[in-house]
């Protein structure tokens, strides 16, 4: 008679930090993607200590996303540290329709991404890493070119700093409209000044 065994069974459960990152993850919120995963070599005394890089990025799919980088000696553990450090560190730029609204330029180190707001149904035209962060945000009409590194982690930081600097036209007249009073008050207070002279 053979003893039957699960696999399920004769796993370990997982100790120490790696089960309290288990336990601390977030709620899902929208989609998480691969860009880039790299496997790292570091050199001891016995040989090479092998680990893995991962660049993920995390979006809704309504103009909020994420990227982070996570390490870990697996690969798996290196794309939830990232992630989980992209949820946590989101941002929300303005979309108009299905595209951008302005031109804008973005930089990181080397890297530049130059980016330019499309017409309906011109579909994403951008490299590997950038059109993945485009897709993770919910923008499907833009054009985008690299202008500088084309180091996966640069480019893509290089297109997260380009939407931060994103405004919608409301933000703009709002500042422009505040700017426009605060000029036109000393040029009040110099009118009133020689009719009050001359009084």
């Amino acid at each position: 008679m053979t003893n039957e065994t699960l696999k399920s069974d004769n796993r370990r459960e997982a100790k120490g930090k790696r089960a309290e990152f288990q336990k601390a993850r977030p709620a899902s919120e929208g989609k998480t993607t691969v860009i880039h995963v790299a496997r790292t070599a570091k050199v001891v005394k016995g040989g090479k200590r092998f680990g893995f890089r991962a660049l993920v990025v995390v979006g809704n799919g309504e103009g909020k996303v994420g990227v982070a980088i996570g390490k870990a000696n697996q690969v798996q553990l290196a794309i939830g540290k990232a992630e989980t450090h992209a949820r946590k560190h989101m941002i929300t730029f303005p979309v108009v329709g299905d595209t951008i609204p302005h031109e804008v330029i973005g930089r990181f180190g080397a890297a530049s991404v130059w980016m330019k707001p499309a017409a309906p149904g011109t579909g994403v035209i951008a490299g590997a890493g950038v059109r993945l962060v485009f897709e993770a945000a919910g923008i499907k009409d833009v054009l985008a070119k690299s202008l500088g590194s084309t180091n996966p982690c640069n480019l893509v930081y290089a297109t997260m700093e380009a939407l931060k600097m994103l405004k919608s036209k409301e933000a703009v007249n709002a500042v422009r409209g505040k700017a426009e009073k605060e000029a036109e008050a000393p040029k009040a207070e110099e009118t009133a000044a020689p009719v009050a002279a001359a009084n």
